[in-house]
């Protein structure tokens, strides 16, 4: 399977989109998940794409208040925001490390985020395994060993949830570090997939999670290196390397999403300068 192979759905209405995904959400929340047909015998999904298909993917790469980095990003309707504050010395002495920058992951997900309204707190578990996962995906990533003694904080919204969440949160935390100027040896690329029947899915949404065994595969795309897989479910081990498989391609393309948003801003930022250089020197 190649990467020409999985396509993005930017072309479809948006507004196709948002009914259909909340319409999937309801059923997944009142327990009727198990009613929606995953997959068609037109090869369609619940929400109108095809097997590899991905969903919309939106960035923002807009400074938020007084953060050094910050980005935000949509997958179909799942939504996640991040905020960079660092390098910079750590609050607590106690987490110092000599010789690296400790790196500080907090998530919180708002409580309009799902159907169901529950409020999560940073010690509820899913919380917890959330951030541990973002925490050890870029541990390696950043290059820590150049900012000794100081801290890194990432501070990780969930806005809106409809499946995906931490592929969401591992993109949008790499987008942030770059735009805070924090050395990283290669993006990284997430993606979730999963299988039902015989069927391999990628970029589930929520009721395709509910209903099909899925995993959370992160890549760097240069080496094609996996600094993350996590299951939540189990998946028979003869459809695992084929999912894994089209998950690496599928890093490939969000990939290239994420470098021309990041060029696209660069861009923006150098016109700002030159056009204040430029005034500056009329003015004189």
């Amino acid at each position: 399977m190649t990467s020409s192979t999985i396509i993005t759905n930017n072309s479809h209405a948006r507004i196709v989109e948002f009914v259909s995904t909340l319409f999937a959400q309801h059923l997944a929340y009142t327990g009727m998940a198990s009613r929606v047909e995953i997959l068609n015998e037109g090869g369609f999904r619940s929400d109108g794409r095809r097997q590899f298909e991905l969903r919309s993917i939106n960035i923002d790469l807009s400074q938020q208040g007084h953060a050094d980095g910050s980005a935000s990003i949509s997958h179909g309707l799942t939504h996640v925001l991040v905020s960079v504050f660092g390098p910079r010395e750590a609050k607590n002495r106690s987490q110092t490390i000599h010789d690296r920058a400790n790196l500080n992951v907090e998530l919180s997900i708002a409580a309009f985020s799902t159907g169901d309204r529950r409020k999560r707190s940073r010690g509820d578990k899913r919380v917890m395994e959330v951030a541990g996962a973002i925490k050890s995906t870029f541990e390696p990533v950043i290059q820590t060993s150049l900012y000794p003694r100081s801290q890194i904080d990432i501070f990780v919204q969930v806005i809106q949830q409809d499946g995906g969440v931490l592929q969401a949160c591992i993109n949008a935390t790499t987008l942030a570090l770059i735009s805070a100027g924090i050395p990283m040896v290669d993006f990284v690329c997430a993606i979730s997939g999963g299988v039902h029947s015989t069927n391999p899915f990628l970029d589930l949404t929520l009721i395709e999670e509910s209903d099909v065994p899925n995993l959370t595969i992160a890549v760097m795309p240069k080496t094609q290196k996996v600094s993350l897989v996590t299951m939540e479910t189990r998946l028979h081990v003869d459809r695992y390397e084929e999912i894994f498989r089209l998950a690496i391609d599928a890093g490939l393309i969000i990939h290239e999403e994420m470098k021309a948003a990041v060029l696209a801003r660069s861009k923006t930022l150098m016109t700002c300068i030159d056009l204040g250089t430029h005034g500056g020197e009329e003015m004189e």
